[in-house]
């Protein structure tokens, strides 16, 4: 949710808790699950050095609602991101800024040009407010980096998997051969080879379904926010694994 500028700005106010503050530390761009040392460390840099001598432990625990320890560390629940975005007023960057920064972030680690070129796109619609068209580019942007990462690990496991649920099928040998299957029948082979989680491709499904609805001439209306969390789904659990 917030870049370092603004966790500095957020940590140095004091008309905020030591609470919230440690909730602000939690809501740190990328937003993910911190160990306590790390939420330590990142309001350390902001400049929030007495959070040194703080019980974090007990503030998280305290907070209830706003967070949650996982096995991962701990992270913000809805109602937690809810009470920093209140908290953070003004200095909350919109939305799809948000996004856009993740989205940019990621460009560097994509090995396709092709791939990157359809990211980039989605970045500068986002930018536009081009809602249906960042979730049509960035969509394909996933779907070209699974199928990247099908022909580099899985491809043998696919063909065969793909065999038993469609005895026409032809061996794919490439990514643009993969194309051949429709995306809905794609995804769902991908948990039977362990590339994705049940979970997960459900998600996908959502998101496809919502790409689906943007690419064709219809009354659907998406708003940024529409548009952002789908971009999100497909950051956290595409761009940012694959």
């Amino acid at each position: 949710m917030f870049d370092r500028d603004t966790l500095k700005e957020l940590l140095a106010r004091a008309d905020l808790s030591n609470r919230d503050k440690v909730l602000i530390c939690l809501a740190a761009d990328p937003l993910r699950s911190r160990q306590l040392e790390e939420v330590r460390s990142l309001a350390i840099e902001a400049g929030l050095r007495a959070i040194a001598k703080w019980n974090v432990s007990n503030y998280l625990s305290k907070a209830k609602t706003l967070a949650v320890r996982t096995s991962n560390g701990w992270e913000l629940t809805g109602p937690g991101k809810t009470h920093v975005a209140s908290a953070a007023g003004p200095l909350l960057p919109s939305v799809s800024a948000l996004m856009v920064s993740a989205l940019r972030k990621q460009l560097s680690s994509i090995s396709s040009a092709d791939t990157q070129q359809f990211v980039a796109e989605a970045v500068r619609c986002l930018e536009a407010k081009l809602n249906r068209a960042a979730i049509v580019t960035s969509w394909v942007g996933a779907v070209a980096v699974l199928y990247d990462t099908v022909v580099a690990s899985h491809l043998t496991s696919f063909n065969a998997e793909a065999a038993k649920r469609d005895p026409k099928w032809r061996a794919a040998k490439s990514a643009d051969d993969l194309g051949r299957m429709k995306e809905f029948d794609f995804l769902q082979v991908l948990p039977a080879i362990g590339v994705l989680g049940k979970n997960v491709k459900d998600e996908l499904e959502v998101c496809l379904k919502l790409r689906n609805g943007c690419g064709h001439p219809n009354s659907l209306v998406v708003g940024e926010h529409k548009a952002s969390a789908h971009v999100e789904t497909l950051i956290q659990n595409v761009f940012a694994k694959f």
